[in-house]
């Protein structure tokens, strides 16, 4: 998968993001310089968790013919002390179908196991960074 970003306009902290076929817009708010007019790399970073957990539950749920209707997460972010290291992601996770306590354990537990949550925790990523040719 190729993801190219573009300053637009020129001179902005705006980036229209190419994703495949789809096209998403990034900014800053307007506190640090932007004009607010997409979510910042930060929410994209805590989105892409929230999207693979929901995701997650929904696919274990359909390979062990559990009832899950819907998932919900709500994520928060703590990054007031980023800088020391610690970048918190508070987590909350609901259910919405025909689940018995011990199945809505079992797709918490799985969730802590998806691979978003697994790149961010466990995984040393590399990042090589070139200049494009003129």
């Amino acid at each position: 998968m190729t993801i190219d970003c573009l300053t637009d306009p020129p001179g902005r902290l705006r980036h229209v993001l190419r994703i495949g076929p789809h096209t998403l817009v990034a900014d800053m708010p307007i506190a640090a310089g932007g004009d607010a007019s997409g979510p910042s790399a930060h929410d994209y970073f805590d989105a892409s968790l929230a999207v693979c957990m929901a995701q997650t539950a929904i696919l274990y749920a359909r390979l062990h013919g559990i009832r899950l209707d819907r998932v919900s997460v709500h994520v928060d972010r703590d990054d007031a002390r980023e800088r020391e290291g610690p970048y918190v992601l508070g987590v909350v996770v609901g259910f919405e179908g025909d689940l018995t306590a011990p199945q809505r354990a079992r797709i918490l537990e799985i969730l802590g196991r998806c691979p978003v949550h697994r790149l961010m925790t466990d995984t040393p990523i590399e990042i090589r960074t070139s200049e494009a040719p003129a």
